[in-house]
């Protein structure tokens, strides 16, 4: 349990360090694009959502790739990290640190050299322990401390995923709607509180309404709706959490990904506090709702401004 949980924080963590800032000249950041690093070439480190990675000369860091696949028949001077990925370690390729995979696929051929864990987290693993014995012997015969603190790493996971794919898509929107959080918080804050009260209300309604079909597809709607407004908000605040803090240390101007990836960092450290963190979540989503609505989602200074 331990090196799971300890996998699941450097997925985190290497998506934080690969992104925090701009790129070296020989720093790989990929979509969809298939790398390959030949015999006596030499990359810093590499990073790929959806592409195939194949790695036969040398990576001086890390290789994160999320989906896609990774073979290494060379050298990576720290950790290979593959999420639903599938990865192939040959029987030539040496690995200085950790080799992790969340989900996918891992084969390991005899005579490869990994200098840290191999940790294989298998996401089916937890529904086997809890439904093999039955819903209720299964819940109990595992600690909850242990389970709630994966499902928190679970859902940073994702929010880590979102971050990548949102800031890769929408950057300029992102930043403009941080940057409105920056000068004019209370009053983002008081729209998403009231946004959501609204939004509360009119789910209440279709709820009802469901029982006679009618509602049905007004919920299911209001559930898209809910989720795009949640999901873009949520990132927004992300950025205005990672900018404040870099601006605040003094750090040179981060990427967009950075700023976002830093804020997903502190946020989800503060959600692990007792109460506080709690608190704090809700406070984060009235701001990332009021946000999203005023800026109408990070294109124009406010929705709600009668223009002249």
């Amino acid at each position: 349990m331990i090196k799971r949980l300890s996998a699941l924080a450097l997925f985190a963590a290497l998506g934080f360090a690969f992104l925090a800032g701009p790129l070296a000249a020989d720093e790989i950041v990929s979509h969809r694009r298939d790398i390959l690093v030949g015999p006596g070439e030499t990359q810093s480190k590499i990073f790929s959502l959806g592409g195939n990675v194949t790695v036969e000369g040398k990576v001086r860091e890390d290789v994160l790739v999320i989906g896609g696949s990774i073979t290494v028949s060379g050298e990576v001077g720290q950790s290979v990290v593959g999420i639903g990925s599938r990865i192939i370690i040959r029987s030539t390729a040496t690995i200085g640190e950790d080799l992790a995979a969340l989900g996918g696929t891992l084969e390991k051929e005899p005579g490869c050299a990994v200098g840290g864990d191999t940790i294989y987290f298998q996401t089916a693993e937890i529904g086997d322990r809890l439904f093999k014995d039955g819903l209720f012997k299964g819940i109990f015969s595992l600690s909850f401390i242990p389970i709630i603190i994966v499902i928190k790493l679970i859902v940073i996971f994702l929010w880590l995923v979102a971050a990548v794919v949102g800031a890769a898509l929408f950057p300029k929107p992102l930043a403009f709607a941080s940057e409105r959080i920056r000068t004019s918080f209370w009053s983002v804050f008081g729209v998403g509180l009231l946004a959501i009260a609204v939004f509360s209300g009119l789910v209440v309604f279709a709820a009802l309404l469901s029982v006679v079909l009618v509602g049905i597809p007004v919920l299911l709607a209001l559930s898209a709706a809910g989720f795009i407004i949640k999901v873009f908000g949520r990132l927004a605040v992300f950025h205005f959490l990672g900018g404040s803090l870099l601006r605040a240390f003094g750090s040179r101007p981060a990427s967009v990904l950075g700023a976002v990836l830093a804020g997903l960092f502190i946020y989800s450290l503060i959600s692990f506090v007792p109460v506080f963190g709690f608190l704090f979540g809700l406070a984060m989503s009235a701001v990332g709702w009021g946000v999203a609505l005023r800026t109408k989602f990070g294109t124009t200074d406010n929705w709600f401004q009668r223009k002249p």
